[in-house]
C-alpha cells in the first residue's frame, strides 16, 4: 500500500510534466516561439531541475501555503480563497504540484536535444510525398520520438519515486509515500521496524532498478535512429 502511493505520485507527476516539458520543448525548437527564448528556458529548466528538498518545499509554502504571498494576493484583492474552495498545499495534490516544479524542467532537459535531432531530410521527403505537417508528425516523427519521450518520462517516474527531502520538509510526514516510511522504521522515532524498512527499501531499489533499465533500453532505441 505505501509502494502503490509513491507510483502513483511518481505516475502522475511524470505523466504530467512528460506532456508539459515536451510541449515546452517543442515550442522553442522546432515550433514558432522565437528561438531567443530558448536560452531563457533552458537555463531556467537546468536550475529549476535541480531545485527541490527543503528550499523548494519553503518557497512553495510562502507562494501558495495557506499564508502564502499569492494566496494573499487572491484572497485579498480577488476575493479568491483557493483553500475554501478545497485546494491543500499539503495533501497529495499539493505535493504532486510541487513534484512537478522539477520534473517538467527536467523532460525539457532530455527532449530538447531529441527534437533538434529530428534530420530536416525526413520533413522534407515527407512535404515531397504529399504530407501535411500532421501526417508528418503522426507517420514520422513521432514515431521516432516515442523511445525517447517514454523514456525520459520513465526517468521522471524514478526522479519522483526516489524524492524524499521535499515531501517530509513539505507534509511532515503525513503522506506516507515509501521513502518517508523507510525513514520513519529505520530511525526509530514513533515507528521502529528496522526489518521492515530494510525490506521496503529492497523493493524501491527493484523498481528503481526496472525503471533505469527501461530508460537505458529507450535511450538505445532513440539514439539508432537520431544519431
Amino acid at each position: 500500500m505505501l509502494i502503490e502511493l509513491s507510483i502513483q505520485i511518481s505516475a502522475i507527476t511524470a505523466l504530467g510534466g512528460g506532456i508539459l516539458g515536451f510541449l515546452l520543448a517543442y515550442s522553442v525548437t522546432v515550433g514558432g516561439l522565437p528561438k531567443s527564448l530558448r536560452p531563457i528556458l533552458m537555463t531556467f529548466s537546468g536550475v529549476a531541475s535541480n531545485f527541490a528538498g527543503v528550499p523548494l518545499a519553503f518557497a512553495f509554502v510562502a507562494t501558495i501555503g495557506r499564508q502564502g504571498f499569492i494566496t494573499h494576493i487572491l484572497r485579498d484583492y480577488l476575493g479568491v480563497d483557493v483553500y475554501s474552495a478545497g485546494f491543500n498545499l499539503y495533501s497529495f495534490a499539493g505535493l504532486s504540484l510541487v513534484y512537478m516544479y522539477f520534473q517538467f524542467p527536467l523532460m525539457v532537459l532530455i527532449m530538447a536535444p531529441a527534437l533538434d535531432g529530428l534530420k530536416r531530410e525526413w520533413r522534407e521527403a515527407a512535404e515531397n510525398l504529399g504530407a501535411s505537417s500532421t501526417q508528418y508528425w503522426l507517420k514520422v516523427a513521432l514515431p521516432v520520438l516515442l523511445p525517447s519521450i517514454l523514456g525520459a518520462m520513465i526517468l521522471l517516474f524514478g526522479n519522483a519515486f526516489g524524492a524524499y527531502a521535499t515531501a517530509y520538509a513539505l507534509t511532515g510526514g503525513r503522506i506516507g509515500i515509501v521513502t518517508i516510511q523507510i525513514g520513519a522504521q529505520i530511525r526509530g522515532d514513533v515507528l521502529y521496524n528496522p526489518g521492515l524498512g530494510y525490506a521496503m527499501a529492497v523493493g524501491m531499489v527493484i523498481i528503481m532498478a526496472i525503471s533505469l533499465a527501461g530508460y537505458s533500453w529507450l535511450q538505445a532505441k532513440t539514439e539508432r535512429w537520431l544519431r
